[in-house]
């Protein structure tokens, strides 16, 4: 069997919808053993989120929405209701022979259960216990509910993202993609490996205290730069960037390119491509600097050049010359992409319903460890009775009582 990085950690996940399941999908993708709590009856709220949902083997919707399946690969689902004291007990018991316990829950509901650190920690002092929440454990806003929406809007990413004021479509956009948890998620398995290597220094475990706010915050990261030294403070570009120039979408004969130009080797190269050696050597544009300061007059000239030629022929020529460029690819385009076939970044893994689904493959490239991909997102519950079998060597007869009480 193929050693993996985490295989020897075991991580109870009691996190819904996304920040928290992509974090605890990453730590199973390296391995480790994600035991995920959902709720008897409807799950994790994402099940639903749908359609599309996966069909079986008989061509019938499943309960699992593609939402669901793209941040819960590679755990077991167990149902248990941590509102019901039975399952209350359960959840400590499974949280002694813990490494991690995610959450992202509420602040303060799940210290009314006995399950918050303070109380899991008295029962394993190793436990590493990371919550996730919208914005952070303290704070004047710590009580509210909130989902990535409001947190691109209140973290300042949508000040800085779509077309600029006065031009058509001019509204402040969000990403294509619920960017705040994703980042959340990215964030909270940094900060769970950090804390597992502390570990192995201190042998004591820790509290996480993740916020989906905080994260989009720390990823404006040279915007709020720009702005904390000069005092401007940054607006809507489009596709342009605020520093470097040319480094935006420029319209073809056929199509559209993106061109990314980040030095001066690069701009030089990039003027002869399209002809205009003038323009590399014109003092106002001699920098990175003067090219910024003076991008309303370059840019001008550089879009009438580029409707020269098409998309394909402007990305052959600048490849040619290791210009940074590139193509606007829908999603179906994405995976057709050479490149990205050859990176095997599209999944098939066997799911409980008796087909494969589709997944997307972890960037993570691991040379002695590889990443472990063994089975798509599981179905509700479908490991509860293994899980508690093993973990807590619960009879049939005891788990048959527990499923009569409610509180699995």
């Amino acid at each position: 069997m193929t050693k993996t990085a985490l295989g020897h950690l075991k991580v109870l996940d009691l996190t819904r919808i996304l920040a928290g399941p992509w974090a605890t999908q990453n730590l199973a993708d390296l391995g480790a053993e994600v035991v995920k709590v959902e709720r008897p009856g409807p799950g994790d709220d994402t099940r639903a989120w749908g359609p599309p949902f996966l069909r079986d083997a008989n061509g019938e919707e499943t309960s699992d929405s593609a939402y669901f399946l793209s941040a819960n690969r590679g755990k077991k689902s167990i149902t248990v209701d941590l509102a019901h004291p039975e399952g209350q007990a359960l959840i400590r018991d499974l949280a002694r022979q813990a490494d991690v316990v995610v959450e992202n829950y509420k602040v303060g509901t799940l210290a009314r259960y006995g399950l918050d650190y303070a109380s899991l920690s008295e029962l394993n002092p190793r436990l590493i216990y990371c919550s996730i929440t919208g914005f952070g454990q303290t704070g004047p806003y710590a009580s509210l509910p909130g989902y990535d929406f409001v947190f691109q809007g209140l973290g300042g990413l949508m000040s800085i993202t779509g077309q600029p004021p006065g031009t058509p479509g001019d509204e402040p956009m969000k990403s294509g993609v619920a960017i705040s948890d994703l980042l959340c998620g990215m964030y909270a398995t940094t900060a769970i490996l950090a804390a597992v290597e502390h570990r192995h220094i201190s042998g004591k475990g820790q509290h996480i205290d993740m916020s989906l706010l905080d994260c989009v915050v720390a990823v404006t990261s040279y915007q709020s730069i720009n702005y904390l030294l000069s005092g401007k403070v940054p607006q809507r570009m489009g596709n342009a960037h605020a520093n470097m120039v040319p480094y935006q979408v420029f319209r073809c004969r056929e199509g559209e390119v993106i061109v990314a130009v980040g030095n001066d080797g690069q701009y030089r190269s990039f003027c002869g491509v399209i002809g205009r050696e003038d323009l590399a050597t014109d003092p106002r544009f001699a920098t990175p600097a003067q090219r910024n300061r003076n991008r309303a007059v370059l840019i001008p000239e550089i879009a009438a050049a580029m409707l020269g030629r098409t998309m394909g022929e402007w990305v052959e020529r600048m490849e040619a010359a290791n210009v940074p460029c590139g193509p606007i690819n829908n999603i179906q385009q994405m995976f057709e992409d050479p490149q990205i076939q050859h990176r095997g970044m599209r999944l098939s893994l066997p799911h409980a319903a008796g087909v494969d689904a589709p997944a997307v493959a972890s960037p993570i490239r691991l040379s002695d460890t590889p990443l472990c991909y063994e089975h798509a997102a599981p179905a509700l519950g479908e490991h509860t009775e293994a899980v508690l079998a093993q973990h807590l060597g619960l009879s049939a007869e005891r788990m048959a009582q527990l499923r009569a009480h409610g509180a699995i």
